[in-house]
């Protein structure tokens, strides 16, 4: 498989991007309740990105529509190499709600970044929102609105583009938990890349360890839901080894090193070569 830990663009001035959408607070009347924690994602998300080298947008408490504005503006940006998308809202299968309460299709979110301006860039989006109403153990817990689950997630999975992932909170049908200190899926996300050779991680690898994380080592507390789960789980279509947090001055380092010892190497083979006739 094809590794590409170097940037795929000369301008040392570009920088990756990424952009935040938290909604913590919905307006009267939607239904939907505050979401303590959010923040918390959002300014935690902000800070390592920021050391990564990402050049982050943070969009918080948004409507809908501004939510699809949002995003489809990005899409026609150039990065470096990677842009990063987080939505952080409720929801329910393919889709997540505005401040309004007004659903925002996922599918339609993707399908911006498959264009030109994204071409051979690497994407992945995290998505902290609940799938349905559904908990590890069979508990149907309220949901707030009745979209079919099985029609806008097949649309949703043929609107990601190629050399995207997407991670998801929890799997197709149940719902994601949210603490006052922040949500399992970010705050374990972030631990992974606070760890010592964790932004050197191929994506899928890093991805992987979230899901091993999350499922073996989160359990709610409380009466309501205590002693259940939660199994986050990812889509790719990434067609090469991706490194989109890795240090790039390391990673430089380490090709002219390649490359020296492929000189090297070169170099030998031809002192040693005889001349020899055909």
């Amino acid at each position: 498989m094809f590794s590409s830990k170097l940037p795929f663009t000369a301008n040392k001035k570009m920088k990756n991007r990424a952009l935040i959408v938290s909604v913590e607070n919905f307006y009267p009347g939607t239904g939907l309740g505050k979401r303590k924690g959010a923040k918390k994602d959002t300014q935690r998300l902000h800070k390592i990105l920021s050391k990564l080298g990402f050049s982050v947008v943070i969009r918080m408490d948004i409507e809908a529509d501004e939510i699809y504005e949002a995003f489809k503006a990005e899409s026609k940006k150039t990065v470096k190499d990677c842009f990063v998308g987080v939505i952080s809202s409720h929801g329910e299968e393919g889709v997540v709600f505005g401040a309004d309460g007004c659903a925002v299709k996922l599918a339609e979110v993707y399908s911006y970044f498959g264009g030109l301006s994204m071409a051979d860039k690497s994407k992945l989006f995290l998505i902290q929102a609940c799938r349905g109403s559904q908990l590890d153990g069979g508990v149907e817990v309220e949901t707030d609105s009745s979209f079919s689950e099985e029609e806008d997630g097949m649309s949703e999975l043929f609107s990601i583009p190629i050399d995207t992932a997407v991670m998801y909170a929890t799997s197709p049908g149940y719902g994601a938990f949210m603490h006052p200190a922040g949500s399992e899926l970010v705050q374990t996300f972030c631990n992974l890349l606070e760890e010592e050779g964790g932004p050197d991680l191929e994506i899928t690898r890093l991805l992987t360890r979230v899901n091993y994380q999350v499922a073996y080592n989160f359990e709610a507390r409380g009466k309501l839901f205590g002693g259940k789960k939660q199994m986050p789980c990812f889509v790719t279509r990434f067609t090469r080894e991706v490194f989109p947090f890795m240090d790039r001055k390391i990673a430089a380092v380490e090709d002219l090193s390649l490359s020296f010892a492929a000189t090297q190497l070169i170099d030998e083979s031809r002192r040693s070569r005889k001349s020899s006739i055909s």
